[in-house]
Parts: C-alpha cells; structure tokens; sequence
C-alpha cells in the first residue's frame, strides 16, 4: 500500500512533496481566524529595536588597539623574545617569496575574517 501522492520506483520526480505541501495548503487557504486586529495592536505595542550608537565600533576598535599597545609595553622583555624565537625559526630555513606570499594571507584572510565576525555580532 502506497500513498498515491509519492512516487514510488524513486526514478520519478523529487518534487513530489512540494506538490502534497501545495496541495493541502489549498484546501487550508480559505480559512482565516479573525482575531479583531489584536495582531496589529500587539504589533503596535512591541519596543523598536535598539540599534547600538554609532560610536560603538571605533570606540571598540580603539580600546582594542590602545589594550594592544599597553601589553606591548608591559612585556616587553616577552615581545622580544618571541621576535628573537620566530627570527630563529624563519633563518634556520631557507623561505622563499611564495611561502612568506601565503603566511601573509592566510594571516590577513584570518585577521579579517575574525574582525567582519566581530563587527557583526557588535
């Protein structure tokens, strides 16, 4: 026993359900639940919403550059350290251009990727 409505060697078409959803849609169109505009006048009652100021996001931006700065200044027996590790790192191989070409945008696709992530959730 099967449902006339599916298809069922598989071969057929993949629409079939859309056409059963359209199908029974029809017969529910012409029932309507009067509600004597009680949506409208919850809709009407319901706050705007709130956009954050525009000064949000570079104020953001800047705290995170000054938060930067401070910890570079804070550490920076710790800044030259990593400079010295990662200047012994690169020297011991040899690199070429298109290696440094990729590191570079891998590092620019991430960086960027995380800021559009952020000032959209801000």
């Amino acid at each position: 026993m099967s449902d006339p409505g599916i298809p069922s060697d598989g071969a057929a078409s993949a629409d079939w359900l859309d056409r059963v959803l359209a199908d029974d849609a029809r017969g529910h169109a012409a029932d309507y639940l009067a509600d004597d505009g009680f949506t409208a006048r919850v809709m009407q009652t319901l706050p705007a919403p709130v956009a954050p100021p525009a000064w949000r996001r570079p104020a953001l931006m800047a705290l995170w550059g000054v938060a930067a700065v401070g910890l570079a200044v804070a550490l920076p027996g710790t800044a030259v350290e990593v400079a010295r590790e990662t200047f012994r790192l690169f020297a011991a191989k040899p690199v070429t251009l298109y290696e440094i070409a990729a590191v570079l945008a891998i590092a620019g696709l991430g960086s960027w990727t995380t800021a559009i992530f952020a000032w959209k959730r801000a």
